[in-house]
């Protein structure tokens, strides 16, 4: 019984986990942009959405406002990487890096916690009598349900297909008269959106934040990604991709679930990750080339 109490509260926090996911798809599959904003950005939704509760603010308003602040670091990251022409990768690492000491002044100190503070679960606990993961559980799933349809809508219009195409040509686009510049702030904005949105409704789950409460996202995202297009890689349309990394993100709580049943050491999940994203990536490349040099071999004879 514990390990299905386990696996439920897994599969709560992967979905509100899998609001970041969507945010590093865009950037790592659609924009084509290596984005390591998001470990910084994560901390910043939790951050100004946990102060302003503290303060009173209303948790909506407040959740909001975290993603907005999400959002202003991924615009900060384009900033860098348009106008500065700073490389994407070193251009993340200068925002995520520079959001650590921000972040600590946004709550005054490492740790806040949120344990006499109302929240947009406590509302739905208060008023149904759950248990805070059932309630985490509904709210992830309608807020990851309509984040995906407004997704699937924003990336059909012509700035979101403009995204899709500068991932996949960037110099088409610039030849075709587009602002590729303006393109990828408004994907790093909208990618660190959701990133910042996550946080913010993390932590409330936890009812604490924390400043090292993004180390690691990235690695997180990229697993749930890999884990999603592994199982789900059959299914091809945009909709089905989307749906795909939440539930990767799902799944991969839900192993880290099970490692904990099984009493392993849980500092492992990370290196384990690693390790699931490494092989994902470069299993095919090295496949493509041994059936290159075994075609190769083949002719020789």
């Amino acid at each position: 019984m514990s390990l299905l109490l386990n696996l439920q509260d897994a599969v709560s926090q992967g979905i509100l986990w899998g609001v970041m996911v969507l945010g590093v798809y865009i950037t790592f599959r659609l924009l084509d942009v290596a984005d390591l904003t998001v470990d910084g950005s994560f901390a910043t939704g939790g951050a100004v959405c946990a102060v302003l509760l503290i303060n009173g603010w209303n948790p909506v308003i407040a959740t909001v406002m975290g993603m907005l602040g999400g959002a202003a670091a991924g615009a900060v990251t384009g900033i860098l990487h348009t106008l500065c022409e700073i490389p994407a990768i070193l251009a993340g690492i200068l925002t995520q890096l520079a959001l650590y000491s921000i972040n600590l002044r946004i709550m005054g100190k490492a740790n806040v916690s949120m344990a006499n503070v109302d929240s947009i679960f406590s509302w739905l606990v208060d008023a149904t009598g759950w248990k805070q993961s059932q309630a985490a559980l509904l709210i992830g799933a309608v807020l990851a349900v309509l984040i995906i349809l407004a997704l699937y809508w924003f990336f059909g219009t012509e700035i979101g297909a403009a995204i899709r195409a500068t991932g996949n040509n960037e110099a088409m686009v610039r030849a075709l008269g587009e602002n590729t510049k303006k393109i990828k702030i408004i994907g790093l904005a909208l990618s660190n959106g959701l990133v910042g949105l996550s946080g913010a409704l993390i932590c409330q789950s936890q009812k604490f934040a924390d400043v090292n409460s993004g180390l690691g996202a990235i690695v997180i995202g990229l697993a749930a990604i890999v884990i999603g297009e592994i199982l789900l890689g059959r299914l091809h349309s945009f909709g089905s991709k989307l749906a795909a990394v939440v539930v990767g993100a799902a799944i991969y709580f839900m192993i880290r679930a099970f490692v904990i049943w099984l009493g392993l050491n849980t500092n492992d999940m990370k290196l384990i990750s690693a390790v699931i994203v490494v092989l994902a990536l470069s299993i095919p490349v090295l496949s493509q080339k041994w059936k290159i040099r075994r075609s190769y071999a083949k002719g020789g004879q």
